[in-house]
């Protein structure tokens, strides 16, 4: 990513803890991270260094709202890399499950997913160069009980990413998307308990994964879903 701009959903977030280090390690031109609570801004800057804190842009933004994300694109000198990390986890029984929660679901996993990759592909098409990772999940191809609403959200991050893949596979763009187990972040050991923790994959191993596949070391990988399981 070395002299690219990237655009960064999710980086103030558990698994932007270990991607946002190893992305400004690539020494991008830029990096832009939109957010919606300050303190979680607050939270990332406990962990960077003044100098990289100081070389991102943050722009408060919803990503459910279109004209919210096409002015933070349009505002960008340009983006040449999407990553992607915005979602959120949810259970509970298909007949019990409100259609509130199920909209909800889609609107913060898929939906959000489909506005940064339309208006992000906008800006990449004209410079016939881009790279978009965005986020599944291993339920999205290993669907689980009462996670009905986050697999076939994320199941659709997948197809809409591969569906992306196949529309630009005459160019320079490619995307691809990880698929990560339970993640090793605070929230889901206090959601899920430490004892089996050790299995988890850690945010930092997602990161390396990301960075592979955003780098023109992966030019050739287009419409990937790759497993990053850890030890389940």
């Amino acid at each position: 990513m070395k002299g690219k701009h990237v655009l960064l959903t999710g980086g103030t977030g558990g698994l932007g803890i270990g991607v946002t280090p190893a992305v400004l390690a690539s020494t991008p031109k830029t990096v832009t991270i939109p957010y919606r609570n300050p303190q979680d801004v607050e939270r990332l800057k406990q962990i960077l260094s003044p100098a990289d804190f100081a070389r991102i842009s943050f722009v408060p933004t919803d990503l459910t709202d279109e004209a919210n994300v096409s002015k933070m694109i349009n505002d960008m000198e340009g983006v040449d890399v999407l990553i992607h990390l915005v979602g959120g986890f949810s259970m509970g029984k298909t007949h019990e499950y409100s259609y509130e929660a199920w909209k909800n679901d889609f609107d913060l996993n898929l939906n959000t997913t489909f506005l940064v990759c339309k208006h992000s592909l906008a800006k990449m098409l004209p410079q016939n160069y881009g790279r978009i990772i965005t986020v599944g999940s291993r339920g999205a191809v290993q669907p689980g009980g009462q996670l009905a609403a986050y697999c076939a959200a994320k199941a659709g991050v997948v197809a809409l990413t591969q569906a992306i893949a196949d529309e630009t596979k005459s160019t320079n763009i490619t995307a691809n998307s990880v698929l990560p187990s339970v993640i090793d972040t605070p929230t889901n050991r206090q959601a899920m308990g430490e004892e089996n923790a050790i299995q988890w994959v850690k945010p930092q191993s997602i990161a390396q994964v990301i960075c592979f596949l955003a780098s023109d070391a992966a030019q050739d990988v287009s419409g990937a879903a790759v497993p990053v399981y850890g030890s389940i």
